[in-house]
């Protein structure tokens, strides 16, 4: 009988004193896809673990329904699990891996093969029973996996990267495969990954995860529109939003944002949708810019109104066949999430030349600032010369400088 979970004030600490997890807040419906998503290290695959009993839980309590299962030892929580390295048996058939959970508790063999049938027939795995998992493919190994947690006919099923082995392509068909087998058996779901376009594909809901911190949960498109703070405007999204700081004058129902020496004209109506803004007369915010939130007006056959496009240095110009990215210089400060910054200097990028020797909080401000567009594939727009990108001003996110959260 599928159950709801309920994690109230998880915490994890592990012996060594770090602290994987800190009062995670989060409940799950019946029947529910729940993608808990993040960059390593932010604690996603420690919550999972404690759901599934494989990780003591340190403070907080955990329900299955009305149970509280804190206590309870995993083979008694009826919640399966689906692993990333698909810990398959190799000396065993397809048919006995799946079925091995079953011979462990006395299923009677009819009953056992039954429910294998089912499984296999369920993710097309039937005319390979009788394979070995050497004689399989990667993507049929998963499902393999996955058709041994659905035998069990568990309550709770929990998925910890189960597709991060595969190749892209493989990986696209293997999301609507889980999605289906999800939709058949109807439990609830915990799915983990570092992922964000699997997050936002798969999830009826998303939690997003940072230092062990939950920084914001909903539906995706909740998510991708109204982020919460910095970290989920620039982790949601790819490319990511491009963020900068500028200068805001408000004057009556008029606003105007200051970008390096350029300036977007905001209208009655953004300063209505976002109350915060009158109040910050005189100061700087961080105004975020989606890439597709950017367009050349050329394609569209008429002019920007005034107040509603910025000029820009064309650095690259990346032809995908539906459409542009558009890599620019923007004189105006950028500001990068810490965590997108750590990433680029793993990746071995120099920045000495654009980081400012400062930072605020969680956010680093770049002197020269560097953004992307989605645009039109029949732009006529080249690299190393300025062009002129109309600004959708009503689609603009606001953040406060100091703490990175949305102005509401």
């Amino acid at each position: 009988m599928p159950e709801s979970v309920t994690l109230d004030g998880l915490t994890k600490v592990y012996p060594d004193g770090t602290v994987a997890l800190r009062g995670l807040d989060l409940h799950v419906d019946a029947g529910e896809f729940m993608v808990l998503v993040g960059p390593s290290g932010c604690g996603k695959t420690s919550a999972l673990r404690m759901v599934a009993g494989l990780e003591q839980i340190s403070g907080g309590t955990l329900r299955f329904g009305d149970r509280v299962v804190n206590e309870v030892p995993p083979r008694q929580r009826d919640a399966a699990m689906v692993f990333q390295n698909y810990a398959l048996y190799p000396h065993l058939t397809v048919a006995q891996n799946i079925a091995f959970a079953l011979e462990n508790k006395k299923i009677p063999k009819a009953e056992r093969d039954r429910r294998v049938r089912e499984a296999a027939s369920i993710l097309g795995l039937t005319t390979m029973l009788g394979r070995r998992p050497r004689q399989l493919s990667g993507g049929q190994r998963q499902r393999v996996a996955m058709g041994r947690a659905i035998v069990r006919e568990p309550a709770i099923f929990l998925m910890d990267e189960p597709l991060s082995n595969l190749d892209a392509k493989l990986r696209v068909q293997m999301r609507a495969e889980v999605l289906r087998v999800h939709r058949r058996i109807g439990a609830a779901t915990l799915y983990v990954t570092h992922d964000q376009i699997e997050a936002m594909t798969m999830g009826d809901r998303v939690a997003v995860l940072r230092d062990g911190v939950l920084q914001q949960a909903g539906m995706p498109r909740e998510l991708y529109d109204r982020p919460a703070n910095v970290f989920v405007a620039t982790f949601m999204g790819s490319p990511p939003m491009n963020l900068y700081e500028a200068g805001l004058e408000v004057t009556g129902d008029v606003a105007e944002l200051v970008l390096g020496h350029q300036r977007l004209t905001l209208p009655e109506t953004v300063l209505k949708q976002v109350t915060g803004l009158a109040a910050r007369h005189g100061g700087t915010v961080i105004a975020g810019i989606r890439p597709e939130g950017l367009a050349d007006p050329g394609t569209a056959g008429t002019a920007p109104e005034p107040g509603t496009s910025l000029t820009v240095d064309v650095q690259l110009v990346e032809v995908l066949g539906s459409e542009q990215l558009v890599h620019f210089h923007l004189d105006a400060r950028r500001v990068r999430e810490e965590a997108e910054l750590r990433g680029q200097l793993n990746a071995a990028q120099d920045l000495s030349a654009n980081v400012a020797a400062e930072s605020q909080g969680e956010i680093v401000a770049a002197t020269v600032s560097s953004g992307v567009a989605r645009v039109d594939p029949r732009a006529a727009i080249r690299p190393h010369a300025p062009a002129v990108l109309a600004v959708d001003v009503e689609r603009l996110h606001f953040f406060d400088p100091a703490t990175g959260t949305a102005i509401s």
